[in-house]
């Protein structure tokens, strides 16, 4: 089995322009399995962009037919943005509807965004980044209904500070903590390639968060290219799979009806 990449928008995404097809003849192409989508639907957002949810019984019809037209295997999986006050809503939703594979991300803070910048406002990048992690753990304990974890320090992407790296030992009580929740409740980390494709030059999460997941027992590691663009789809997963088995990794893992297959890497 050749690995799928894990985290890929469409158009229906309103952040992309992306044609499903495209992306179904480059999974083909490169000999996969098949291909899997996950669409944002954010919960909570300030972006007028991303208020508006995927009408999902027209989402999974025309996945449907576009697997038969193309005799190709589609799996539906979702990228959800949560927030804590609308968890309640998150929940109804996915009970709703048969997701092959739920991302849990954090997008935005405090009612503040990320992208547009206004949750740094006043806050050195310390205080930003700190803040990120306590708002991370709390979905960690409050919230279960999710397989991984998306791009997990993925706040240093949009840090309007001149080096936006971090060192784990300046944040390591935190990030054990979140880490340890994952593994007591047997959750998953994604390895997102995007970052590599920016300024940053890095995964999402860093090589050192990764590590100390292994360390602390967990295992449950899925990988995406986080493309909006169809180009994009499966940048960076070979280094990936390289990144994971240098850290001592011996499986990466695949979702099918929110039901986890380990690959030996």
């Amino acid at each position: 089995m050749k690995y799928t990449d894990h985290h890929v928008h469409t158009s229906h995404s309103p952040d992309s322009d992306a044609d499903v097809r495209e992306y179904i003849m480059k999974a083909k192409a490169l000999g996969l399995d098949f291909v899997m989508f996950t669409d944002h639907v954010d919960f909570g957002t300030t972006d007028e962009l991303f208020m508006d949810h995927i009408d999902y019984g027209e989402y999974f019809s025309t996945m449907k037919k576009l697997q038969e037209e193309h005799g190709f295997p589609v799996q539906v999986g979702v990228e959800i943005g949560y927030e804590r006050n609308r968890k309640s809503e998150i929940e109804e939703f996915l009970a709703r509807h048969p997701f092959d594979f739920v991302i849990g991300s954090i997008h935005y803070g405090d009612g503040m965004d990320f992208y547009q910048g206004d949750f740094f406002d006043g806050k050195d990048q310390g205080e930003a980044y700190l803040r990120y992690f306590e708002i991370l753990q709390e979905m960690v304990e409050e919230f279960h209904n999710y397989d991984v974890i998306g791009h997990l320090d993925y706040i240093t992407r949009y840090g309007p500070y001149k080096d936006r790296f971090y060192d784990y030992d300046r944040f390591d009580g935190i990030l054990d903590s979140i880490l340890k929740s994952l593994v007591e409740r047997d959750k998953g980390i994604e390895l997102n390639t995007s970052g590599m494709r920016g300024p940053l030059g890095t995964f999402f999460p860093k090589g050192e968060v990764l590590g100390r997941y292994r360390e602390l027992g967990g295992r449950t590691i899925t990988v995406g290219s986080d493309a909006h663009f169809s180009q994009d789809y499966y940048s960076g997963i070979p280094e990936a799979m390289d990144q994971l088995k240098a850290l001592g990794f011996e499986t990466v893992s695949s979702f099918t009806a929110r039901k986890e297959k380990r690959i030996r890497l």
